[in-house]
Parts: structure tokens; sequence; C-alpha cells
């Protein structure tokens, strides 16, 4: 499988998981798959190859003391954008899946979070933490136990 093919499948290979806990949260599937980390163990071991084979001494060096003109040249060269990428795949689904089990947990509302977060994960953990905010100012004797801390 060359590294074109390696992105493509990463990219198929989450959209499952997006898809049930957006589109079917309540399912007792969904809630299997999610408190597995099964759906990682694919995407980590495919960013593992990718970041041992495009890893260089110049490379190592330059990200163990990043500049901004020397990570642009990092990802530059295609192995590292799609390393860079099933990275991003990687830790955008696990924080969902935080968001997903957070929101199982404590009855708040997390579509909108997790389809923040599928398309821009810094955005999706913001909306949740604001409507977990938001919840504990208009609910404030719910007896919904929120564990993400204002």
């Amino acid at each position: 499988m060359n590294i074109t093919q390696l992105f493509n499948v990463a990219n198929l290979f989450v959209l499952p998981f997006w898809a049930l806990m957006i589109l079917l949260p309540n399912w007792k599937v969904t809630r299997r798959v999610m408190e597995s980390y099964i759906p990682f163990v694919p995407l980590a071991g495919a960013y593992l190859y990718l970041f041992i084979t495009s890893i260089t001494p110049e490379n190592a060096q330059a990200l163990s003391n990043p500049q901004l003109a020397d990570i642009a040249r990092f990802f530059a060269d295609e192995t590292d954008a799609a390393t860079g990428w099933i990275h991003f795949l990687v830790m955008d689904l696990f924080v969902g899946r935080f968001i997903y089990l957070e929101g199982q947990k404590t009855g708040i509302w997390t579509i909108h979070s997790l389809t923040l977060c599928l398309f821009a994960g810094p955005l999706g953990v913001l909306s949740h933490i604001f409507t977990v905010w938001i919840t504990k100012a208009i609910f404030p004797q719910s007896e919904t136990k929120l564990s993400v801390e204002s």
C-alpha cells in the first residue's frame, strides 16, 4: 500500500465511528464500540509506520526545536504530511470519543460538539466546554453529574 492509499484508507476508516457517535449516539452498538480502544489501534499503527518511515536525523532535529519554517518544510513531503494528517485523525477521534462518552454519562447534548470536532477538533472541544458551562448555569440543581469542571 502506498502513502496515498494509506492516507485515503485512514480518512475513510474514521467515518463510521463519527457517524455512530453523531447519528446513533444511544444505540448500544455505538456505546460498545466507542467504549473500546479498538478504533485507535489501526490508526495508531498506521501513524507509527508513517512516523518511523518519515523520521530522518534532520527531521528529528527540526522537530526537537520546532521553528515554523522547519515545520512547513517537514510537511511539504507527502509522507510527512500523511503522518501529520493521521495524527490529527487519531487525536480528533480520541477527543470526539471523550466528548461522546461524557455526553452519555452526563446526559449533555453533544451532537454539535462532535460535528465540530470531526471537522475542526479544537472547536469541538471548545463547544463541549461551553455546552457544559451553559448547562451547569441553566440547570444548577440538576442531578446530572458533570465531570468536565469549569
